[in-house]
């Protein structure tokens, strides 16, 4: 009796709302805790195994740190799903450290984001293709990222490691550019991070590395110099960027990011009328390359976390 093939499994991350697009830029961005908790829900149902969340004001989708409104729907997708939850401690780029690093530290996650350096990170392009705009923050939120520097100094980086290491928390350690990897390096070499190591790299948004194909092979093969064996890889695209990466990646040995926060799109000039759409898609692609998306558990072994009934929600 032949054996069954080994079919190689990856990780889906499906990041559900985030903090760059605003509210006006598509009606199927979710804002409320209600439909960010029902859109977590969907995305795990159709495959993802990591759900990275951000919070909004629920009455105008201006991003929030609040742990208050992370606990209107943190509980009820633990409840609904084996899913693992993954808080942010990016946030946005008008918060401030201890603001950004409030629901980290309070829940206590399997998972927490983690940026590897200050950046420009612009979101001023956007105004070039909305110009209408629900609310008053949109605008000037957006035209003010030409003039923001994203910080994620050493120090900063050092007291997001420090508060949350007792916690048992794995970081996302998102890299924009080669001198994150570098960062991320000093750090492990320093003894406050712990390998394996869960590396998502990002391509594609302005202020970071671009998005050619050569790109990536770049940062996969500085990665792979520096970490060795010690690291899981994943990659997330930014707009139009986010399924030619993937597949690439894909077929790079790598693990992949989607979601609404990275973009709104489904293909050319078709909106995703939800995250589970983006989610459906690349399960799909993989699928059909021999392999097999990675189930939550699979996921919580590949990445060593210490499980669902160690977080404090």
């Amino acid at each position: 009796m032949s054996k069954t093939p080994y079919r190689r499994k990856v990780i889906i991350t499906c990041a559900i709302t985030g903090s760059i697009h605003t509210p006006s830029m598509s009606p199927y961005l979710p804002i409320t805790p209600d439909d960010i908790a029902k859109e977590a829900v969907a995305a795990a149902e159709a495959g993802a195994s990591i759900l990275h969340m951000h919070a909004r004001n629920p009455h105008d989708g201006r991003p929030t740190q609040d742990p208050a409104v992370y606990a209107e729907f943190l509980p009820r997708i633990k409840q609904a799903t084996p899913a693992i939850l993954n808080l942010t401690s990016g946030g946005a780029v008008t918060l401030t450290l201890e603001e950004r690093l409030k629901p980290a530290a309070k829940f206590a996650p399997e998972v927490a984001s983690l940026n590897m350096g200050s950046m420009n990170l612009g979101l001023f392009p956007l105004l070039s293709r909305f110009h209408t705009f629900k609310y008053d923050w949109e605008r000037p939120y957006l035209e003010s990222s030409s003039d923001i520097v994203f910080r994620n100094t050493f120090k900063d980086i050092a007291y997001i490691l420090e508060t949350c290491r007792g916690n048992g928390t794995k970081f996302e350690c998102e890299c924009y550019d080669t001198s994150h990897l570098y960062n991320l390096a000093y750090f492990l070499d320093q003894g406050l991070i712990e390998p394996p190591l869960f590396i998502q790299t990002v391509f594609g948004l302005l202020g970071g590395i671009g998005s050619h194909p050569e790109d990536v092979i770049h940062l996969k093969r500085t990665a792979d110099r520096l970490f060795g064996d010690q690291y899981v890889w994943s990659v997330l695209g930014a707009g139009r960027n986010q399924m030619p990466i993937a597949c690439q990646a894909i077929n790079m040995g790598g693990n992949v990011r989607v979601g609404l926060e990275d973009s709104l799109w489904k293909g050319p000039g078709q909106m995703a009328e939800s995250n589970a759409d983006q989610v459906s898609l690349i399960k799909s692609v993989i699928e059909s390359l021999g392999m097999a998306a990675a189930t939550a558990d699979e996921a919580r072994v590949m990445l060593r976390l210490k499980g669902s009934d160690h977080v404090k929600f």
